[in-house]
C-alpha cells in the first residue's frame, strides 16, 4: 500500500541532495571538532561555514547562530537563558497562550521560580491583537516570545510590529520560528527579532538539530553544564553532519520559496474546496489569508478527529489530529480552545498540512477516503 503523507508539520523527508552532503561526514571526515589534530580541526571548520551560511539567510552574524538538537532546545536555551541573565532588571514575561509545549513549559517553569507571565490570548481567527502586547507591557517585562507561525491552526503573527513594540520598550523579543522557516522569508534585523528558534527537520533537512539565533547584545545566561562548545553556551560535541544537512535544507528552502509557496498553497485550496464540496459540517480553524500555504485544520462536527486519523493510516495516509508533541495526549488542542473553539469540535480537528511531494491525486485520494470515513462514522 502507498504511503500518502500529510502531516509535514510534524516532521519532513530529508530531501536528497541534504543527505549527499551529509554522508561524508559519519564515516569519512568524521573528526571532533574539539579535537586539535587536522581531523578535528577540519570539521570545525565546517562548522563555522555552514554557521556563517545561516547567518547569511537570516541578515545576522555568524557568532550570533548557536547549534542546538532541536527546537526544543533552542527555546528552552533562549527563553531560560535570558531569564535568569536578565532577572536583576525584571521577571516579567508576555508569551501567547497558542505556543508551541516548548514554550508554554519553559514559562511554567520559570513561574515556578519566581518569575511572572502573561499568556496573551489571540482572536477568533488566531492573530494576537497588537494592543494586547503593548497593554501588557508594564515596568520589569525583560522579554516578549511570541511564535511565528503557528504549528495547528497555521496562523501568522504580526512579528515585525510585535518586534518594532519590543525595540521601543528596551524589551527583549524572541519568536519560536520552527514552523515559519522554509515557509516565511525571515530578516532578523529588519523585523527587529532579537533570538529565534528553529529546527531542521521541519525544512527537510534531519532530525536531531536545532538552531537558536541570538543577537550578540542579548544578555543570557548557559542552561546546562558541560564542555565549552558554542561559544562557551551550548555544552556537548557538535553534530557536524547534522549541521552540514541544516545549512544545506535551509539554502535549498530559502531559494525554492515562491516556487514551493505557490503549488503547495493551491494544492492546499483545492483541498479545502473539495472537502467544503464534498463534507457537509465542517469549520475550517484560523485565519484563511495571514496563514502558512500547507496548513488546513478543520473541524468535523459530530467526529472524533482521533478517530479520523486512525482510519486513515488504514489507508496509507498520515495526518494528524494536533501538534505531534502532543499526539498522545486525549485532551483537545490547547491552541483550539484559546481561539474559541468548543471543547467537543475541538476534539473533532484534523490537521492537514502539505508539502512540496505531494499531488493533486494525493488529495484526491485523501478527500475520497476522508468522505467515505466521515459518512461512515455519522451513519
Amino acid at each position: 500500500m502507498k504511503i500518502r503523507y500529510f502531516d509535514h508539520s510534524a516532521t519532513t523527508p530529508v530531501d536528497r541532495r541534504v543527505l549527499e552532503k551529509m554522508l561524508p561526514y559519519f564515516s569519512e571526515n568524521f573528526g571532533n571538532p574539539s579535537a586539535i589534530y587536522s581531523l578535528g580541526k577540519l570539521n570545525k571548520e565546517i562548522i563555522n561555514i555552514n554557521r556563517t551560511k545561516i547567518a547569511r539567510m537570516l541578515n545576522c552574524k555568524a557568532n550570533e547562530i548557536y547549534f542546538t538538537s532541536c527546537g526544543s532546545e533552542s527555546d528552552n536555551l533562549i527563553i531560560k537563558g535570558i531569564a535568569y541573565a536578565n532577572r536583576s532588571r525584571g521577571r516579567h514575561i508576555i508569551t501567547t497562550s497558542i505556543e508551541h509545549p516548548a514554550v508554554l513549559n519553559t514559562c511554567k517553569t520559570l513561574e515556578k521560580n519566581g518569575f511572572i507571565v502573561t499568556y496573551l490570548r489571540p482572536r477568533e481567527n488566531g492573530i494576537i491583537d497588537i494592543n494586547d502586547v503593548i497593554r501588557n507591557i508594564r515596568r520589569g517585562t525583560i522579554l516578549i516570545s511570541v511564535m511565528f507561525a503557528n504549528n495547528e491552526i497555521g496562523t501568522i503573527q504580526p512579528i515585525e510590529e510585535i518586534g518594532k513594540i519590543a525595540k521601543k520598550y528596551h524589551i527583549y523579543f524572541h519568536t519560536d520560528a520552527v514552523q515559519a522557516i522554509g515557509n516565511v522569508r525571515i530578516d532578523v534585523k529588519k523585523m527587529n527579532i532579537d533570538a529565534l528558534s528553529m529546527s531542521s527537520h521541519k525544512f527537510y533537512g534531519p532530525k536531531g538539530v536545532g538552531v537558536a539565533y541570538i543577537n550578540e547584545d542579548v544578555q543570557f545566561s548557559r542552561i546546562q553544564d558541560g564542555g565549552h562548545q558554542e561559544n562557551d553556551k551550548r555544552a556537548g560535541t557538535e553534530n557536524v553532519p547534522g549541521i552540514v544537512g541544516t545549512a544545506t535544507a535551509l539554502e535549498i528552502a530559502t531559494n525554492d520559496i515562491e516556487q514551493n509557496n505557490y503549488y503547495i498553497k493551491r494544492l492546499r485550496d483545492y483541498f479545502i474546496s473539495q472537502v467544503k464540496t464534498k463534507i457537509p459540517n465542517i469549520r475550517i480553524n484560523g485565519d484563511m489569508i495571514k496563514r502558512l500555504p500547507g496548513n488546513a485544520n478543520i473541524s468535523f462536527y459530530g467526529i472524533d478527529g482521533k478517530g479520523l486519523v486512525e482510519e486513515l493510516d488504514k489507508v496509507g495516509i498520515c495526518v494528524s489530529s494536533g501538534s505531534a508533541c502532543s499526539a498522545g495526549l486525549i485532551n483537545p488542542s490547547h491552541v483550539l480552545l484559546s481561539i474559541g473553539v468548543p471543547n467537543n469540535l475541538a476534539r473533532s480537528s484534523l490537521r492537514v498540512t502539505l508539502g512540496k511531494g505531494n499531488t493533486i491525486e494525493d488529495i484526491d485520494y485523501l478527500v475520497e477516503n476522508l468522505e467515505k470515513i466521515v459518512q461512515k462514522k455519522k451513519s
